[in-house]
């Protein structure tokens, strides 16, 4: 009981709205609807088929609710039914037709509530035979007979065609099972009639089968067309001709026409009798006829005359068949055959026309004159006895003498390599025939026959000078071919000899000169030089020259300048020419040199001062190490003994005092060692006042036993005692 309460409320909720009054009886749910064809989807004619839409509907409550039911076919609606009920909707198809093949669905309609079936396809095969039925067995040309097909038991859209033997002659499209044609039988003689129908179901269309033929006798009509011409025989160009057209057995009040034709021109026309007259002409078509119409019977009569030709059509010729700019040329213009019998040699003219022609006749047909610069076209034009005959157009197109030609070089010219040689004319009608002369020996021939054609030759020389050699002949003519010039253009010599070269001198390069590195060689400029640096793989510099030589400069060198160069040249032959390698080496700058010479100067004079003093130093510590005194002393007897040492030199005197340590050692800090004075005293030279001089310098090298000993000088009556001369 719970889950129906739950669906109850389930559906009242959604079908409430504010202000409306739901009716709980109402509530259903269209759950499924299906479509089924019985017996088969496939069946044949006649066959009684039922089309089954069947609706599950789910409701709630028990009173019964409106069904709305449509069953389509192709789209379109074919069957609609209210059904209060719960049962299937049958919708019976009695004998079943071609036409009743197609694609059927059916949709169930609920209170606003709808729903599709499927589709399903039934398809119906077989047609009934046509029966032919006509209003007469006999009838006369042109006479109308009626016929009608029918097909039994068909429906929709069908349509019926009618047959004269295999001919189809009549076509009619209608929605029911029968047609009428109205048909008329114009050729004599029996006719079989019948007939078949096509039934049309979109996108398909069945066709029946043949009915049974009915026989048609037509009868022919006594009407006869009657066709005179006079002359009726040997008639020429220029013969009157006259012809005469009627008809005959043409029943009274009869509403018919008559025509004359000859070919497709249409020459006279009329109700019983036609006259015409006209010159006969060879060029015009023969055969006349004479046509009478009534409704559909159609009778006719022709005849075909022939004109003999009293002259031919001129044939226009020219001579010579090729003729250049004002040179003398003869038109011919003449009839090939004429009919001497009718016609003399005196009664045939020949004209030129335009009449402005330049060309002044030279006989019967015959016109000479001199070729026009341009293009001409010329008609002969034929006449005898009123009868006109121009020929075809000549068209006299004028050759232009090839100009003198022009010879040249393509491209570039390079010592033994192929060359190729131009030879052309500005002017001058194909074909022209080009000859290559080397010193008026003929080497090749070439003709241009194309507009744009040129005319090549291949050589090799292998000097420059013999280029010059060369010349080129041109001819289209009978007359005397001109010749060019000479062939004058620059010959470019490879490359050979490269050279490279030092400035300054390679033993003479220095820091901060100027170095030139000169590249050369022989052959044709302008000339491309590249200057490498052993090592590297680009250049340090490029350079097109006009000249078979060129430097690179290094403003400035240095030492890192150093190491081996090369150079590479080429010209527009192409060919790569390297020059041999120079080492370069950079010397020092002479500043640097004198500046280091001084400094070896300087160092060389110190070396000697240095050597000197050591000498000096050596002879005086050998000259004290002989006189040395060495005393020690109290302090109180310090100024008593002194050892002295008298010099061997006549000047100078070296003294070494020693010194005792102080016994005190209140009055004097200890000192370690001993000290000792080295004293310079001047002698007086030989002869000179005896006097001593203390003011010379006193060296004293002081050895203590602490670092803070103090020299000690005794004093004597308040001053230093000076030490003692030694004589």
């Amino acid at each position: 009981m719970g889950p129906l309460l739950l669906l109850t409320s389930t559906l009242l909720s959604s079908y409430f709205h504010a202000g409306r009054t739901v009716n709980a009886d109402r509530l259903f749910t269209i759950r499924d609807i299906t479509l089924s064809i019985e017996p088969s989807t496939d069946v044949t004619r006649n066959t009684n088929v039922t089309l089954r839409c069947k609706a599950v509907v789910i409701s709630f409550g028990q009173e019964a609710l409106s069904r709305e039911y449509t069953i389509y076919k192709d789209g379109n609606t074919v069957y609609t039914k209210t059904s209060s009920t719960s049962e299937d909707l049958l919708y019976p198809l009695s004998e079943a037709r071609v036409s009743n093949t197609g694609k059927y669905k059916c949709k169930v309609n609920i209170e606003g509530k709808h729903m599709n079936s499927g589709a399903k396809k039934l398809t119906v095969t077989g047609l009934s035979k046509p029966v032919l039925r006509l209003n007469k067995g006999v009838v006369s040309e042109g006479e109308e007979i009626t016929a009608t097909c029918t097909a039994h038991g068909e429906t929709g859209s069908i349509f019926f065609y009618f047959y004269d033997d295999s001919k189809e002659i009549q076509e009619k499209q209608v929605n029911s099972n029968r047609a009428e044609a109205k048909l008329r039988i114009t050729s004599i003689g029996i006719h079989k009639i019948h007939c078949a129908y096509t039934v049309l179901v979109t996108p398909d269309s069945f066709k029946s089968e043949e009915s049974s033929a009915v026989h048609v006798t037509v009868k022919e009509l006594p009407i006869t067309p009657v066709l005179e011409i006079f002359p009726q025989s040997k008639i020429y160009e220029g013969d009157q001709l006259d012809i005469l057209c009627t008809v005959r057995n043409v029943l009274q009040h009869s509403e018919g026409n008559l025509y004359l034709s000859q070919g497709n021109q249409l020459l006279r026309s009329g109700d019983t009798k036609v006259n015409h007259s006209k010159v006969a002409l060879a060029k015009d078509p023969g055969e006349f006829e004479c046509r009478f119409e009534m409704g559909d019977v159609v009778k006719y009569v022709s005849k075909t005359v022939s004109v003999t030709e009293l002259f031919s059509v001129p044939t226009f010729t020219m001579s010579p068949a090729e003729v250049f700019q004002k040179e003398n040329m003869t038109l011919t213009c003449k009839s090939e055959s004429f009919a001497s019998e009718r016609l003399g040699n005196q009664e045939l003219t020949y004209t030129l026309e335009p009449p402005e022609s330049p060309l002044t006749p030279k006989g019967p047909g015959v016109f000479h004159g001199k070729a026009l610069q341009y293009d001409f076209n010329y008609t002969c034009v034929a006449r005898a006895r009123g009868i006109v005959k121009p020929s075809e157009t000549l068209t006299v197109r004028p050759k232009v003498s090839v100009s003198i030609p022009k010879i040249l070089v393509v491209g570039r010219a390079v010592l033994g390599q192929p060359l190729k040689i131009l030879c052309q004319s500005d002017s001058g009608s194909l074909p022209i025939n080009y000859t290559l002369l080397r010193e008026y020996d003929q080497l090749n021939t070439t003709i241009v026959k194309k507009p744009f054609q040129q005319a090549f030759f291949a050589v090799t020389i292998t000097k420059p000078d013999e280029i010059t050699k060369y010349m080129c002949e041109a001819k289209n003519n009978h007359r005397e071919a001109p010749l060019s010039k000479r062939l004058y253009a620059t010959v470019i010599v490879p490359l050979t000899h490269p050279l490279i070269s030092v400035v300054p001198d390679l033993s003479d390069i220095s820091e901060g000169d100027h170095l030139y590195l000169l590249c050369s060689v022989v052959g044709t400029p302008p000339v491309t030089f590249k200057w490498y640096r052993v090592g590297d793989e680009q250049p340090l510099y490029t350079t097109t020259s006009n000249e078979n030589n060129t430097a690179y400069q290094i403003p400035e060198v240095s030492k890192q300048d150093s190491g081996a160069y090369y150079c590479e040249a080429f010209n527009h032959a192409n060919n790569v020419v390297i020059s041999n390698q120079v080492n370069i080496q950079v010397r020092l700058a002479l500043w640097k040199k004198l500046v280091i010479g001084g400094f070896c100067m300087l160092a060389v004079s110190v070396l000697v001062v240095v050597s000197v003093l050591c000498f000096i130093s050596k002879r005086v510590r050998a000259n004290r190490a002989a006189v040395s005194v060495w005393s020690e002393r109290p302090p109180e007897a310090a100024n008593d003994e002194e050892s002295s040492v008298v010099s061997n030199e006549p000047d100078v005197e070296y003294t070494e005092v020693v010194h005792p340590q102080p016994l005190d050692p209140a009055r004097v800090p200890l000192r370690k060692g001993t000290d000792t004075v080295y004293s310079e005293l001047q002698n007086s030279p030989p002869g000179a006042a005896d006097h001593h001089d203390y003011g010379s310098v006193e060296y004293a090298e002081l050895n203590s036993e602490h670092p803070e000993s103090n020299h000690y000088c005794p004093e004597v009556n308040g001053h230093q005692e000076l030490p003692t001369p030694v004589d």
